[in-house]
């Protein structure tokens, strides 16, 4: 059964339902049933999935434009096959903590929604580099009207424009980097065997240094972007603050820039990727001692979320330049935990900007009195994001800290120093945003989280409860890939 391509085919199928049926149906309900279903295809995608075998599985194949001999090919492997179901679950999350608030072209709301995750679900499939690229492409327009229409602020279009531009310019050295590889690999008279935008033929060509040099240089910058990777990060904590809650979460939980990395950059140029080690390293550590520094500052609660995303993107890189099998298999956990935990948080975020009209820290204070769901939930995915034991963040930080220290001593305690300014930084939020006295008059007229956003909110943090006591049962679908990655790097 081809079921990644029914996966593929459901987010479209609900879209095209949203229209289909009568007004009297609510676009909400049509697309909080289409990502269950998609949930459920990737669960059984999952559990047909083979952990002890290296390589790509469930493989699709065929032709799409033969003439150019681009295919239709779209596989999994432990690297990308825990993003269907936790990108499933995410943009259910994002339908749900939308349900009310969204009173203003609900259907093309929930279509657009529908679509961005599609795309993000075809990122984490695609194996031909052609149509990665479209699916990376088509992620990008979603979030240009989403922000646009449904953000908060008199910024909004500023910023979804901004978006939208950076986007398109990160797109271009991804671009070029691929048909580059591809050109290269025509020259060598393969492409009458194989397609020049099959990974499997890319990974299986050796590349001169010189094309690895320009390949690398121009997917780190391309996937930099959207991971976001300091200095180019500035788009992100102005979309956490002027963009839709629901949809931040989105863009803060599923990091299709570092798997970009993880997926192309490195493995695909291997002897450089080694030789700019000491850039790697220097992006991660600055990237999580500036994040977390800058989040103490801030004044918006999504804002101090956005930076310390950007914080633990940094501890990420680290686990990934280490190259070493326990590194990678800490950064693969630590993106798998986003959705569940970052994206998490955001949700709770806007379901709590719903109640009240606002996440400043000034309007904020004394929420837990009204609200003992909504900071419960926040706490319990705030203690996962600093990696407390019991929760899914511990064995992710603690896998990529102890391998950081062992190889790169140096960056392995800069790491340490911006986890601990972190976590002194979101418990002194919640400290802010949830005790004390109540200073705005809007808390005692609010209703605690709504059945649906309970449950929501609890299943994510069952699931990072579960990860946290028992993680073999994650880590294990992703070690043979990791050593196999770790290998092909050196590690």
């Amino acid at each position: 059964m081809p079921l990644i391509s029914i996966l593929l085919l459901t987010m479209p199928l609900g879209v095209a339902l949203i229209w289909w049926l009568p007004r009297r149906v609510p676009a909400a309900f049509v697309a909080a049933v289409t990502c269950i279903s998609a949930f459920v295809v990737a669960i059984l995608i999952l559990s047909s999935f083979d952990a002890e075998m290296a390589g790509f599985q469930l493989i699709e194949e065929a032709a799409w434009l033969p003439g150019l001999n681009i295919n239709y090919l779209v596989g999994v492997d432990g690297i990308s096959v825990l993003f269907l179901p936790v990108t499933a679950l995410l943009s259910l999350g994002a339908v749900v903590m939308s349900y009310r608030n969204i009173t203003r072209f609900p259907r093309i709301y929930y279509s657009l929604l529908l679509v961005e995750c599609g795309a993000t679900l075809g990122v984490f499939c695609a194996l031909d580099t052609v149509m990665f690229f479209l699916f990376w492409e088509i992620s990008i327009i979603p979030i240009y009207f989403l922000v646009s229409l449904w953000g908060n602020g008199e910024r909004r279009r500023l910023v979804a424009k901004k978006y939208m531009l950076i986007m398109i310019a990160g797109g271009l050295p991804i671009l070029f980097g691929f048909l580059l590889l591809a050109q290269y690999v025509s020259s060598l008279g393969l492409s009458s065997l194989a397609s020049p935008f099959d990974l499997r033929v890319l990974l299986a060509t050796p590349l001169p240094e010189s094309l690895q040099l320009s390949v690398f240089l121009l997917l780190l910058v391309g996937f930099g972007v959207k991971a976001p990777i300091l200095p180019l990060h500035t788009w992100f904590p102005l979309v956490a603050a002027d963009g839709p809650a629901a949809i931040t979460a989105l863009l803060a939980g599923l990091k299709l820039g570092v798997y970009g990395l993880i997926r192309f950059a490195l493995p695909l140029a291997p002897d450089v990727a080694v030789d700019f080690q000491w850039l790697l390293l220097g992006l991660g550590s600055v990237a999580v001692v500036y994040g977390s520094l800058i989040a103490l500052v801030q004044g918006n609660l999504r804002t101090t979320l956005a930076y310390l995303g950007i914080s633990h993107v940094g501890l990420v890189l680290l686990g990934l330049a280490t190259f070493q099998t326990a590194g990678v298999q800490g950064a693969v956990l630590e993106l798998v935990n986003f959705p569940l935990v970052a994206g998490g948080l955001f949700l709770i975020t806007a379901a709590l900007r719903q109640r009240v009209g606002t996440t400043a820290l000034l309007s904020l204070g004394g929420a837990a009195k009204t609200l003992p769901w909504l900071a419960t939930s926040f706490l319990l995915l705030g203690l996962a994001s600093l990696g407390i034991p019991g929760t899914s963040g511990f064995p992710a930080e603690f896998l990529i800290l102890l391998t950081t220290l062992e190889t790169h001593t140096g960056s392995g305690i800069a790491a340490l120093f911006g986890v601990v300014v972190g976590a002194a930084c979101l418990l002194s939020v919640y400290r802010r945003s949830f005790f004390g006295p109540i200073h705005n008059p809007a808390f005692h007229e609010v209703d605690d989280l709504r059945p649906r956003e309970r449950a929501i909110a609890l299943l994510f943090v069952v699931i990072v409860l579960v990860v946290g006591i028992y993680p073999a049962v994650v880590l294990d679908v992703i070690s043979t890939t990791a050593a196999l990655w770790s290998q092909r790097m050196g590690g």
